[in-house]
C-alpha cells in the first residue's frame, strides 16, 4: 500500500482513505465489510463524520472495529456544528457510536460560507472545540474540510495556526472554476499541512455525465500534490478495483496532466457538475451539494 506523511500531524497514512458516508448507504453490513476488506488490503486510513446518515456511519466503525483493530488503524470524523458546545457534543456522541476513547483526526466540517468563519473563530465558536479537545486527548489532531469556496478555506487558514490537515475537491474540473488545487492547495502546502483529497468524481458527476472515466479521475488526483484520497466506494469489488489502481499506478507526467485538463476544459465545468461548489453570480435555483447529502 503506498503510504505518506500527512503533513504536520505527523500520521503515516494510506493514500486511499476510505470515505464514511458510503459506509451507512447500503446497510451496515455492507459497510462492515467493507471495512474489513480495507484492513485487508493494507488500508490505515478510513473516514467518517457526525453528520453522515445521522450518525450512522460512525455507529457502522463501531460495528466493525475490535480493541486490537482500533490500534493498527487511523480514525478520522468530523463536526459540522459552530460553536463549541455543540462541537464537543458532536465529538462526545462520535466517540460513543464508534467505541473508541480517541479519534486520530477530528475535522472542522464543510464549512462553505465566510459568515461561519466568523462563528467558527468568535466567542464560544467551535475552534475552542477542537482545541480544547486535543488538550484533553479526545482527538490526537485537528483539520477543516470544505468544497464550496476556497477563500473561505483561505481565511481558516490564515486565521489559525494550529490546524494540521485540510480536506477539499481535487479533481480534474476543478482547475477550470473556483480551483481549489489552483489557489489554495499550494498554500496548504507551505503551511506544512496534511492535504487530504476528496470528490475525485465530483460525487459521481464527472462519470454519470461523460466528462472522464473513473480510471482518469483517480490517476489525476493522486498526482496531484495531496498525501492521501479520500474516495466514496459502495461494494467490495469497487474497493478492490480502487485499490488496485493506486498500487498499480505510475503518477501522471505534467505533460498528461495538460491533455487531460485540455480535453476536460472543452465539456462541462463549474457548478453544472461540481454541484457542491459556489454558483456563478446570478445564477438562479442552484442549491449546492451538500457533504453527506444523498440527493
Amino acid at each position: 500500500m503506498p503510504m505518506a506523511t500527512l503533513g504536520k500531524s505527523g500520521l503515516r497514512v494510506s493514500r486511499f482513505c476510505l470515505g464514511g458516508f458510503h459506509m451507512a448507504k447500503a446497510g451496515n453490513e455492507n459497510g462492515v465489510k467493507i471495512i474489513h476488506r480495507a484492513i485487508d488490503l493494507g488500508v490505515t486510513f478510513f473516514d467518517s463524520a457526525h453528520k453522515y446518515h445521522d450518525g450512522r456511519s460512525d455507529e457502522v466503525y463501531g460495528q466493525a472495529l475490535t480493541p486490537s483493530m482500533r490500534g493498527k488503524i487511523l480514525l478520522m470524523s468530523k463536526a459540522q456544528l459552530r460553536t463549541e458546545k455543540e462541537a464537543m457534543r458532536q465529538l462526545e456522541d462520535t466517540l460513543r457510536r464508534m467505541k473508541t476513547d480517541y479519534l486520530d483526526l477530528w475535522q472542522c466540517h464543510e464549512v462553505a460560507r465566510h459568515d461561519e468563519v466568523d462563528r467558527i473563530f468568535g466567542p464560544g465558536g467551535s475552534l475552542g472545540a477542537f482545541v480544547k479537545a486535543k488538550e484533553q486527548g479526545k482527538v490526537r489532531h485537528i483539520g477543516f474540510t470544505g468544497h464550496h469556496d476556497y477563500t473561505v478555506h483561505q481565511r481558516l487558514l490564515d486565521g489559525f495556526d494550529g490546524w494540521e490537515t485540510v480536506q477539499h475537491p481535487v479533481n480534474l474540473i476543478d482547475p477550470h472554476y473556483l480551483s481549489f488545487i489552483s489557489n489554495f492547495l499550494p498554500n496548504a502546502g507551505k503551511k506544512g499541512l496534511g492535504r487530504i483529497g476528496m470528490k475525485s468524481n465530483a460525487i459521481g458527476e464527472i462519470t454519470k455525465q461523460k466528462v472522464a472515466g473513473i480510471r482518469e479521475c483517480l490517476l489525476f488526483a493522486w498526482s496531484q500534490p495531496i498525501d492521501t484520497l479520500v474516495s466514496g466506494v459502495e461494494t467490495v469489488e469497487q474497493l478492490e478495483e480502487n485499490i488496485g489502481l493506486l498500487k498499480a499506478m505510475k503518477k501522471l507526467t505534467p505533460g498528461e496532466i495538460g491533455e487531460l485538463l485540455s480535453k476536460t476544459r472543452k465539456g462541462l465545468t463549474g457548478p453544472g457538475v461540481e454541484r457542491y461548489k459556489k454558483p456563478v453570480q446570478g445564477a438562479v435555483n442552484h442549491r449546492p451539494h451538500g457533504d453527506g447529502d444523498d440527493v
